[in-house]
């Protein structure tokens, strides 16, 4: 009698296959560029250059890399409770707002001691309170958490356009962004903190919100693997019905799980505005949240793949500007076809070689055990 199918090692699973996928995505847009007649390998060289090659592509490559750490943890935290958040964009601008509103309120009489750790719990509870909505309309209406979370991000960018236009724009200017924050609301950017260190590095719009992403990595990784409540995330994630049984109640979990989804998105707003714009102002997200999803996919809903996916979208965000900028042939909207495949193979795609991989993992490590 056959084994029944192992489960495949995390080094296949969380690390081959991704990686994989990747190669198949760089093969087919290789073979778009060859299309073109241009040289795939001078473009593939020309984008890790861009991502990799200097201090300050280093320097825009990690600042991506930050806003895709917070947007991945956040899909993933809903992913393991069983919930399709695609909300990520809107509860990113919400966070926002609440950086925003709290800098414009208190920037003046706050030292930045303070003024940081009010700027971070206010884009976690404007973020946290974005995705409730939705999640109470799953948890107790029946409603669907795609189709609810796809809706809140364009009333999130309605309600930002209005907000900037009509309320918080600075007086006397015509363009939709509120007035300068105080420098006691700025977040310092990383090359200023390691020149306080005697290091000298090119300017870049890193800053210290990097290290605040990698703690929210450690903080999700003991929340769902380490804690009562994670154990029910993943419980009900698995099977809601013998959660149930077990004495879960799913409604509870998935109002949890969300609200700490949509805070993580929220913690985009203070790597954008309290790192880098220093101002409340539209479009900051950047389809950030979107992204997310991606690397969530990728990285299989865990903070170390996330880290890893978020750094290959950060280098792809960053090197496909640089190409853009020395080959004229290389639109923006062919950058985004390329960065769209990667995304296609990494997230839509992301288990298309899993069953085959499973097949020959068993064929090669284990032996057939038969009935005597």
């Amino acid at each position: 009698m056959a084994s029944a199918p192992a489960k495949l090692p995390a080094w296949i699973d969380i690390g081959l296959l991704p990686l994989i996928n990747v190669a198949l995505a760089f093969v087919v847009s290789g073979l778009l560029i060859a299309a073109l007649g241009q040289d795939p390998f001078e473009a593939t060289w020309i984008m890790l250059r861009g991502a990799f090659g200097y201090e300050e592509s280093l320097g825009y490559t990690f600042y991506y890399t930050t806003n895709f750490i917070f947007t991945g943890l956040a899909v993933a935290v809903a992913f393991h409770a069983g919930l399709f958040n695609i909300g990520g964009e809107g509860q990113a601008y919400m966070g926002g707002l609440g950086v925003g509103i709290a800098c414009l309120a208190l920037d003046q009489h706050l030292p930045f001691a303070l003024m940081l750790p009010v700027s971070i719990l206010a884009a976690a509870l404007f973020g946290a309170a974005w995705a409730y909505i939705p999640a109470y309309l799953q948890a107790k209406r029946g409603s669907h958490i795609v189709i609810t979370t796809i809706m809140f991000n364009f009333i999130a960018a309605s309600l930002m356009v209005y907000l900037l236009v009509n309320v918080f724009i600075k007086p006397g200017q015509m363009s939709p962004e509120s007035r300068e924050f105080a420098t006691s609301a700025w977040l310092p950017h990383m090359h200023e903190a390691l020149g306080w260190l005697g290091m000298e590095v090119a300017q870049s719009p890193l800053n210290l919100s990097l290290f605040w992403a990698l703690v929210c990595c450690l903080l999700v990784w003991g929340l769902i693997w380490h804690t009562r409540w994670g154990y029910e995330i993943r419980t009900v994630g698995a099977n809601a019905t013998a959660a149930v049984y077990a004495g879960i109640p799913p409604a509870r979990i998935i109002i949890l799980a969300m609200c700490i989804s949509g805070a993580l998105s929220g913690f985009v707003g203070v790597n954008e505005l309290n790192g880098v714009q220093h101002r409340l102002m539209l479009d900051f997200a950047a389809g950030y949240g979107f992204t997310g999803i991606a690397v969530s996919l990728m990285g299989r809903n865990h903070p170390i793949g996330i880290i890893l996916a978020s750094l290959l979208f950060g280098a792809l965000y960053q090197g496909g500007a640089e190409l853009a900028f020395e080959n004229a042939a290389f639109t923006p909207d062919l950058i985004v076809v390329i960065q769209g495949l990667v995304v296609l193979f990494s997230g839509a795609l992301s288990y298309m070689l899993r069953g085959p991989a499973e097949r020959l993992y068993l064929r090669l490590s284990l032996p057939t055990v038969v009935e005597a």
